[in-house]
This record gives structure tokens, C-alpha cells and sequence, in this order.
């Protein structure tokens, strides 16, 4: 396991993110333990929830699983902003709703800190200042280290980033995109800005429900049953199978069948390998729903894909670009 600076700040994160979407859901509590135990067995130290996950129910099991461990050598991250019970105020980003929610994070975890605290959805209803203000005085009391966002637009990330930096308070250090190799829409302006400010990247859904997770191949009709993609078709949900069903998809999974041929590798393993080596990239959040699904994810730590595989990979899964951006890469080369 490698390990790396969160952006710009001296926060060093192990080079995958385990998310515990799934516990105390569909994983049980014995199978999040074992999870938890052979990531930390195997180096990683950088773990992330949510206090919407299985109705807190995720931060509990990691709460309890970190009873008598060394705290201070794990990196903790969970957000805030989801519906949390039916008062008018659970829910959104006002400084009612932060001050409730990190409390209550914190009880269920048995900790004293987080490490880095998502602001899970952008909310419109709530002013920014309110927000970054509210999250600052949380930095300086120590009940939380960093602080990041998730799921915004790029000029919203922009926004908060210049309103923090006028008012001289702690900002965001932090993105959590979707971003893998059928979603490549952040790289239009969300990982430029990354860039520019020196924010980490934790994509989310790395493998996209599924899709690029080994059980598909081109020549298929429908879903495999019980996957999270069968399941979303039932839903009308956009991860679903009309929506990726398309050459480009099947060109992607094409390379990455051919890829993990060629390097003795998963293709789960290959797509988690493309995001780890792209960079602003820090750190994909991989969220395995059993110890299998954990064992091939992890095995993407701890080797590199060759330049010509990178680019490969780069090449095929290239999205069509929308207005302006189309526009605009032919007058900046």
C-alpha cells in the first residue's frame, strides 16, 4: 500500500479509500469487521461513511470496531447533509443541521474527531457563508480535521473555494466525484479546479455499480440477476442497463478484459488501477459488499499499469464533450 497527500495538505491517506456504504446493511457486522481488519492488515488507513448510511448504522459498526484501536493512525471520513429524522431541520446544511450532525457522527463513532467531513450534497437552500463558517468553527474546536464536498457542480466547488479563501476561514481540502471510466464528466471543470486549488479526489463508485467489475462482456442482453445494475433497472435509476448499453461501454470493458488478460489482473483491479495512476487522483473508494468483492478490490494496490495500458484505457473510455467545452478544446491545445 502507497499512501499519499490529501491535495495540498500534509494529511497522508493510503493510496485506496475503504467506504462502508454497506455496513451494518448488506454486510453484517461480523462481515464489516473481517472487511475492516484485512484493510487495515493490508496498510490502509484511510476509511470513509456517512451518517445517511443504513440510517447511521454504518458509523455504529465503525464505531465499535474501533474500540481499543489506535486511533490516531486511521483516517476517518463521514458527511453531513442527509435527512437524519422528520423535524423540518434534520436535513441540509444549515448551522442547526451541522452542529446536530457532527455531535451525532461523533457518538456513533466513539470519537473524539473526524478527520474529514464531507459535505454530502450542495444544498440550495443554504447560504455558503452559513455553511463554511458553521464547518470552520468545527475545524477550530478539533471536533474536525479537514474538510471536503461532494456531489456539486463545478461552480459551485468554485464558490465555496473563493468565499472561503475572502472570509480567511478554513475551506474545503477535498472533492468526492463520480468519476470512473464510463463517468468522465468531472474532468470538464470540477478536477481542473481540483487542481488549481490543490483539492484531494476520492471518486465515488469507482466501478460504477458494477459495470466494471468483471461480470459483464459485450454480447449481453440484460443485467446478470442480482447484480446492483439489475436492481437499478427494475428502479428506472440512471445507473441502470439503457443508460450504459452502448459501444462506448462495451469498447471500455473490450480494453479492460484484454488489459486483465495481459497482467495476470482482475478487471475490477485494471479500472481501480487507471483511477489510483490518474491523476488529481487520490484516493477511489472502493465499497464491497462481501469479503470476495473485498479481496479483489484491494489487489489493486501496490503495482501500476504500464503507459501504454494507461493510455489505452484513457483513450477508449473518452467521453463526448458538450458546449462550451467542445468549443473550447480546439482554441486551447
Amino acid at each position: 500500500m502507497e499512501y499519499r497527500n490529501l491535495g495540498r495538505t500534509g494529511l497522508k491517506v493510503s493510496e485506496v479509500c475503504l467506504g462502508a456504504m454497506h455496513f451494518g446493511g448488506p454486510a453484517d457486522e461480523q462481515t464489516s469487521v473481517r472487511i475492516l481488519d484485512e484493510f487495515v492488515e493490508a496498510g490502509g488507513t484511510f476509511i470513509d461513511t456517512a451518517d445517511v448510511y443504513n440510517a447511521g448504522e454504518s458509523e455504529a459498526v465503525l464505531g465499535r470496531w474501533l474500540k481499543g484501536r489506535d486511533r490516531d493512525s486511521l483516517v476517518i471520513a463521514t458527511k453531513v447533509y442527509g435527512s437524519m429524522g422528520d423535524g423540518p431541520n434534520d436535513d441540509g446544511l444549515s448551522r442547526k443541521h451541522i452542529l446536530a450532525g457532527v455531535d451525532a457522527s461523533l457518538r456513533r463513532l466513539g470519537t473524539d474527531y473526524i478527520d474529514l467531513y464531507y459535505t454530502h450534497v450542495w444544498d440550495t437552500a443554504t447560504p455558503i457563508e452559513e455553511t463554511l463558517a458553521t464547518l470552520d468553527v468545527l475545524v477550530s474546536s478539533g471536533k474536525v480535521r479537514y474538510l471536503g464536498a461532494s456531489n456539486v457542480t463545478g461552480w459551485q466547488l468554485q464558490k465555496a473555494v473563493d468565499v472561503a479563501k475572502q472570509a480567511g476561514i478554513n475551506g474545503y481540502s477535498a472533492l468526492q466525484p463520480l468519476y470512473n471510466l464510463l463517468d468522465r464528466e468531472a474532468e470538464w471543470e470540477l478536477l481542473a479546479i481540483c487542481r488549481n486549488e490543490g483539492l484531494g479526489v476520492m471518486p465515488w463508485s469507482p466501478l460504477r455499480a458494477g459495470w466494471l467489475a468483471g461480470r459483464f462482456h459485450r454480447g449481453m442482453e440484460a443485467p446478470p440477476e442480482g447484480t446492483r445494475v439489475a436492481e437499478a433497472a427494475r428502479q428506472g435509476l440512471y445507473e441502470a442497463w439503457d443508460y450504459y448499453d452502448n459501444d462506448r461501454t462495451w469498447n471500455v470493458l473490450d480494453a479492460l478484459h484484454a488489459i486483465a488478460a495481459d497482467t495476470g489482473r482482475s478487471v475490477a483491479q485494471v479500472a481501480l488501477r487507471w483511477l489510483i495512476q490518474t491523476e488529481p487522483v487520490t484516493a477511489p473508494i472502493i465499497g464491497p459488499r462481501t469479503l470476495e468483492h473485498y479481496t479483489d478490490n484491494i489487489g489493486a494496490a501496490g503495482w501500476s499499469l504500464d503507459a501504454e495500458q494507461l493510455a489505452r484505457l484513457t483513450e477508449v473510455s473518452e467521453k463526448p464533450s458538450v458546449y462550451p467545452y467542445n468549443l473550447l478544446s480546439g482554441f486551447n491545445r
